[in-house]
């Protein structure tokens, strides 16, 4: 039976045997198995690349070198922690720096000359009762786009964008980002699907920080700002302004798309200090897979308390619930 691979199949292809960062070639592979027609055809070729894909992860964790390939540096990958991962870029001196330090215990080298971030740096962002990773990361510019920048915005849950309102070359520097960005092979979008447009292309979805809001005392560049970025959210922020960083801190965990669901032993308070993270839409089932796999298969019904529920509403494990809700298990 012939394989009937699509024409975007064998472009993509050829990126795939041209790449030589381990990371985006695991993405690739990945691509090009998603591509492939289900059927008999197509049968060899599925379970070669699946072999290709286990050696790329063992490259990658360290396993095993594959003949040829660099060995990925040390800074193009930060272990997830927390409800996300979410990588701060920008143009040199836009502020990134002062923003982590502002949000975190992170304590980065903030200077007010450009290109003090020479390293990616991790901290840990509070909103309510949720911890969010935060990475700081060198500039991006013409002069200076640092090789493990690539993979590291790949593998980021969320990006923020950080636009510096205090210069005039505000419009130009950000899309040198993105333009650099996009010959990269990423793409900043303000919505992303399941589905990407070309698969070539890592689609990040992004949220754009308008920093140092105060040295725009007139708002003609947060206004061109909007006009050149309306389809995304745009967070103003200033170190000066703690309610300004609140709202930062909302919009970020607004756009992972997640909620905080609080559970409740049986004849005991709910615990709201370490709730479970799931995707907006998640269910009953999926709270109690969080907690162990076992769980889930024991569990019979649930009793929830949350806004526009009955308190203590007997539900079944295909329920969904919603942000902040507290959720009581019966096995």
């Amino acid at each position: 039976m012939p394989a009937n691979l699509p024409p975007q199949y064998y472009e993509l292809e050829r990126e795939y045997k041209a790449e030589r960062d381990p990371r985006e070639k695991l993405r690739l592979a990945q691509e090009l198995l998603r591509m492939m027609p289900k059927h008999k055809g197509t049968a060899n070729l599925q379970a070669d690349m699946k072999t290709k894909i286990s050696k790329h992860r063992k490259t990658i964790e360290g396993g095993e070198k594959s003949h040829g390939t660099r060995q990925a540096p040390a800074h193009d990958h930060i272990e997830k922690e927390g409800a996300g991962q979410v990588i701060l870029i920008g143009p040199p001196n836009s502020g990134k720096s002062s923003l982590l330090d502002s949000l975190s215990h992170a304590k980065p080298l903030v200077a007010d000359y450009p290109y003090t971030t020479r390293e990616p740096l991790a901290g840990m962002m509070q909103y309510e009762t949720v911890q969010i990773q935060l990475i700081d990361t060198p500039p991006i510019s013409t002069e200076s786009f640092e090789g493990f920048l690539s993979s590291l915005i790949r593998n980021a849950d969320r990006v923020v964008l950080v636009a510096d309102l205090s210069t005039d070359s505000m419009v130009g520097d950000l899309k040198t980002v993105t333009d650099l960005l996009e010959e990269k092979r990423i793409i900043l979008k303000p919505e992303v699907t399941d589905d990407p447009e070309d698969a070539r292309f890592s689609y990040k979805k992004t949220i754009i920080c308008a920093h140092k809001e105060y040295d725009d005392e007139d708002g003609v560049r947060y206004s061109t700002l909007k006009k050149q970025y309306g389809d995304f959210v745009i967070a103003p922020t200033s170190i000066l302004d703690d309610e300004s960083l609140d709202g930062f801190r909302k919009a970020v965990f607004e756009a992972l798309d997640i909620m905080r669901v609080y559970t409740k032993p049986v004849g005991h308070e709910a615990d709201f200090h370490d709730p479970i993270i799931l995707l907006i839409g998640g269910s009953v089932e999926q709270a109690a897979t969080h907690l162990h796999k076992d769980f889930s298969q024991k569990l019979k019904f649930a009793k929830i308390w949350g806004e526009g529920k009955f308190d203590g509403q007997r539900v079944q494990r295909d329920f969904v619930l919603s942000d902040g809700d507290i959720i009581e298990f019966h096995t």
